[in-house]
């Protein structure tokens, strides 16, 4: 209904040019916008405001001359030109009655656009080192991730959703050797375990299972694994020397076959269990991309090499340094370290270069908000390679705080004492999990609070908008039961007489899904539609409330059933988008 109001006004502006009413030259973005008051119309424009300027015109002389060449409309029943020059639309009844037709011509269609054009769009998200469950915190993100890629899918683009999977690197290293030092407790050998090792449950399963397949083949003494490694911190050395100490003798002692069987099995088991975790939380990939694929296949030296050509790295101390301060950053970063090996920061250098190489028009990253510093360094780099980095948006994600009896849980990987996404599914359900995560703005703090996600009441907003839906689908139960037959076509011919306050309020809400939609999408904020449905459920319960539906009157009772469909159909669509199921019975 908006975008045709807009497509009549550009229409008019179109026509006031071609007659040189108007300047051919203009440049606006008009913009149509509901009014907070019914009594200055439906919708309102400002574009003659806007057009005063470069047309040399007083808005209200354009505004007329753009109303006067409007025309009529069905859906108009009048317009008025109201201030300096805003024109407000009053749209007529039949102009809602409308929509309830095409919400039901259109079903799981509606609200759908083309505003994407098509145009390619990553968006990467989660992408959490395959070191442990997923916890609630990773929860938000995975939520968030996979609701922002199906309302872009809704508008039009074509997402393609990946997960980045850091199977390379010094965490990999860490929970390799964790995972062997655990095994060789297996083995019956004796020592203290690393403070900064991965302690949870699941390295001593992946530890059993090493100990399963390989029996004692890969066991060597506790002296020679702890041979000339730095102290640990509690005896007053450095957690991060102990540990690197132990991956340098582990990769030593077993040599490069054992030790990637070690390392490969830690990272497959963990992988599989977030790949299997996600999927029964609706979350779902195009694409797993390997982040040793970009060195196996080149792409990091290639990228490396690049910088190197555009004198952007330099070198010192036996390493290569990327000359980030030439681009705003504190200090500049080591790409390549004096071992030879590379760091974290090439490999996403090289990941984000491959991204663009692939051809996407937009390319959506999905990080933790702990992750805010690494944003301008990676554009920096963009740049440097002299890519777009205006393509590069990052959208970053405040983990959720879980609050269970009004007390906050305490979460560490490394410690292994954290609630698992597994395990908050399980206590509260995918849909209360997948709506709670997206009601706040991604940057907002969150506390995620179990006993009301649990809850049966009108305080649960998920359980209140679901159970709008379920009321619908009750409705259509009692008709049954009561010898009614709901007749649709009779319905949508009389649903003028869908005449009491609700209705209408009702008629108007539905009218505003395809714009919610758009503009959650557009913004990247999925709590923009949660909130709408929300509002929907609240309008609906009112109104099943106020007012009996399964009325003697077929013509009466035909069109309001009608309008129940219609809401039945718009939180149905919404709660997909949101990865949430609307059942027909609770």
């Amino acid at each position: 209904m908006k975008h045709q109001l807009a497509q009549l006004v550009n229409a008019a502006i179109q026509q006031l040019q071609a007659n040189q009413a108007l300047p051919a030259d203009l440049s606006f973005n008009l913009q149509m916008e509901r009014t907070k008051d019914r009594q200055h119309g439906d919708f309102a424009c400002n574009v003659a405001l806007m057009l005063a300027k470069p047309a040399r015109r007083k808005p209200r002389d354009i505004a007329e001359a753009i109303v006067a060449e409007l025309g009529s409309s069905e859906q108009i029943t009048k317009i008025e030109i109201a201030g300096p020059g805003f024109i407000n639309f009053f749209l007529t009844a039949d102009a809602y009655h409308a929509v309830i037709n095409e919400i039901q011509t259109q079903g799981d269609e509606y609200g759908r656009s083309h505003v994407g054009a098509d145009k390619p769009v990553q968006v990467e998200f989660v992408s959490a080192n395959p070191t442990g469950p997923l916890h609630v915190g990773h929860g938000r993100g995975a939520a968030y991730g996979a609701t922002v890629a199906n309302l872009l899918d809704a508008i039009g683009y074509q997402v393609h959703r990946e997960y980045y999977v850091n199977d390379a690197g010094r965490q990999m290293d860490i929970l390799a050797a964790s995972v062997w030092l655990r095994y060789l407790d297996n083995c019956g050998e004796t020592f203290t375990f690393p403070s900064n090792g991965y302690k949870g449950d699941y390295v001593l399963d992946i530890a059993a299972e090493l100990h399963k397949i390989h029996g004692d083949k890969l066991q060597h003494a506790a002296a020679k694994v702890f041979a000339d490694v730095p102290a640990d911190e509690p005896a007053g050395g450095d957690k991060e020397l102990h540990i690197d100490g132990l991956v340098n003798n582990a990769k030593k002692l077993l040599g490069d076959e054992d030790y990637r069987a070690v390392f490969d099995l830690g990272l497959n088991t963990v992988l599989a269990d977030i790949r299997a975790d996600l999927a029964e939380f609706n979350v779902n990939y195009d694409e797993w991309f390997s982040e040793r694929s970009l060195m196996t296949n080149g792409a990091v030296d290639k990228a490396i090499e690049r910088l190197k050509t555009s004198n952007h790295l330099y070198e010192k101390e036996g390493a290569w340094w990327f000359r980030s301060t030439d681009f705003g950053d504190d200090k500049d970063r080591v790409v390549v370290r004096d071992n030879g090996q590379t760091t974290y920061f090439a490999s996403d250098i090289a990941y984000h270069m491959d991204k663009l190489e692939r051809g996407y028009d937009r390319v959506i990253d999905i990080w933790g908000a702990d992750h805010h510093g690494y944003v301008p360094r990676v554009k920096a780099a963009l740049e440097a390679l002299g890519d777009d980095s205006s393509k590069l948006d990052v959208l970053l994600v405040q983990f959720a705080i879980l609050y269970r009896g009004g007390e906050r849980v305490q979460m560490s990987t490394r410690s292994g004492s954290f609630v698992t996404l597994r395990e908050l599914r399980e206590e509260v359900g995918n849909d209360a999990a997948r709506f709670f995560y997206v009601m706040r703005k991604c940057e907002q703090h969150m506390d995620f609070d179990l006993d009301l996600a649990k809850s049966q009441s009108s305080d649960n907003p998920v359980y209140y908008i679901q159970y709008a839906h379920a009321r619908v689908c009750s409705v259509l139960k009692q008709m049954t039961e009561k010898g009614f037959k709901h007749d649709n076509d009779n319905g949508l011919a009389n649903l003028d007489l869908l005449t009491e306050p609700h209705e209408q309020a009702l008629q108007i809400n539905l009218s505003r899904y395809p714009e919610a939609l758009e503009t959650a999408a557009l913004n990247h904020e999925p709590h923009q539609l949660a909130n709408y449905l929300r509002e929907l459920a609240n309008e609906f319960h009112t109104y099943y409330n106020a007012h009996q539906f399964l009325v003697d009157d077929a013509n009466l009772r035909d069109a309001r059933l009608s309008l129940n469909l219609a809401v039945k159909q718009v939180i149905k669509n919404g709660l997909e988008l949101l990865g949430v199921s609307a059942p027909e019975a609770m």
